[in-house]
């Protein structure tokens, strides 16, 4: 394509016959937000003079939003190589603009494979030094969104104990964690009949939190879940959701202890249930009465 150039000389432009309406300057909001998607100021403002206003031409553009002519056929030209706007006719040259949603959707398409396969990369980078932090996750969303990841990042095996609602977000990817050959194994507060929902095939195995599922305490807002020996999160989806996670190795293992003992628990729930809750009380409540803090039954 031909560089755009300015004319060498002023020159009065000849009357469009397509009439002109009075353009207002972009709202700076607008400016801000395609700043953010990698245009310049004044490539933002060409394109949205142009969504305004064409086919027009630079001088125009220069006029109706304001701006200095040599900085327009700069932003033109770099939004015809961007393909956001495309010139329709010679001497002068007009432009019009991509519709917008089309725009948008492309940068959208463009930055989620360039996010998928930079993530792809940085995978395979090996950490160097210290692993031994704890992150802080704040939101509910934040929260699931990390759960996502962790299960989506499972090669050998995922632990869980969580609300079978709190979980359900994540059935199917799940059952593609299973699919690639991932043992998994979880603990759920909830009815009997939730177990045939989180049932993948042979590599799963799911059990009720103390043979029963009955939810203790804040037990409905609580997950906890390990991948591979190698990271945790635990978070509690209250009023005010908050979670830990960190790949260091002792409080991961401090983390799959207590699941590995719920594992035990259930199990010895299945055979001795009804002798436990006969010594104990339903749901350990003579023990829980002991150990929990004041209030939390």
């Amino acid at each position: 394509m031909a560089k755009i150039r300015a004319p060498r000389a002023e020159k009065t432009p000849a009357r469009s016959s397509t009439p002109r309406t009075k353009v207002l300057p972009a709202p700076d909001e607008f400016v801000q937000d395609f700043r953010k998607l990698g245009f310049t100021d004044y490539e933002a403002k060409a394109y949205l003079t142009l969504c305004q206003v064409s086919p027009a031409t630079a001088y125009e553009i220069s006029k109706i939003a304001g701006l200095g002519k040599a900085n327009v056929y700069s932003a033109l030209e770099s939004l015809v190589r961007r393909g956001a706007a495309q010139p329709v006719s010679q001497a002068p040259v007009k432009f019009v603009p991509l519709e917008p949603a089309v725009l948008l959707g492309q940068i959208a398409k463009v930055t989620s494979a360039r996010c998928k396969e930079l993530a792809g990369k940085l995978e395979r980078v090996e950490p160097i030094g210290a692993t031994d932090y704890v992150w802080t996750i704040g939101g509910e969303e934040n929260i699931h969104i990390k759960v996502g990841e962790m299960i989506g990042r499972a090669r050998q095996h995922v632990w869980i104990k969580a609300p079978h609602d709190l979980l359900r977000k994540h059935v199917a990817a799940l059952d593609r964690a299973v699919k690639r050959g991932v043992e998994l194994v979880m603990v759920l507060f909830g009815p009997e009949d939730c177990l045939a929902e989180f049932s993948f095939g042979a590599r799963s195995t799911v059990y009720l939190h103390e043979g029963t599922g009955t939810m203790i305490g804040p037990a409905h807002q609580l997950i906890t879940i390990t991948v591979d020996f190698s990271e945790a999160l635990t978070a509690n989806l209250g009023e005010v959701a908050h979670g830990a996670f960190t790949r260091s190795s002792p409080i991961v293992y401090m983390a799959e202890g207590l699941l590995r003992h719920e594992v035990y628990l259930a199990k010895i729930f299945q055979k001795f249930g009804r002798q436990i809750e006969r010594e104990f009380g339903t749901g350990l409540a003579k023990l829980r009465e002991t150990y929990l803090p004041a209030g939390t039954l």
